[in-house]
């Protein structure tokens, strides 16, 4: 069994509120759950701050070929969103066989040899 985590980092276009924000962030979310219903799917930060939204994307798969495919396919689909922007993508692919808390970083938070920057 394979784990990917998905953390996206967004900059929003022409947004002045949290409200604004919300009317944003949320037909996107909907549209993931929406193509990819086997995926969790949550804003995980930057709740206080109304340009900026980080949303969360995990998946569980027997394979780390597909954890990573369906995780390149949710970036995508958020990607080409026109009112926002892309700043950073992580992906991080843990397996059952890993002890808890153990990676090879020293940081217990990040599990995986399999761990990847974008």
């Amino acid at each position: 069994m394979y784990i990917g985590a998905l953390t996206l980092d967004l900059l929003l276009g022409d947004v002045r509120s949290l409200k604004q924000k919300r009317s944003v962030v949320r037909p996107i979310i909907a549209e993931v759950r929406r193509k990819f219903p086997a995926v969790a799917v949550a804003e995980t930060g930057h709740l206080d701050l109304y340009r900026r939204a980080e949303i969360g994307i995990a998946v569980v798969s027997s394979t780390a070929a597909n954890c990573g495919e369906v995780m390149d396919a949710c970036e995508r689909l958020i990607a080409f969103h026109p009112e926002i922007e892309l700043l950073s993508a992580r992906q991080r692919i843990f397996n059952e066989h890993e002890e808890s808390g153990h990676d090879d970083t020293g940081d217990s938070r990040y599990g995986s040899s399999l761990d990847s920057w974008r």
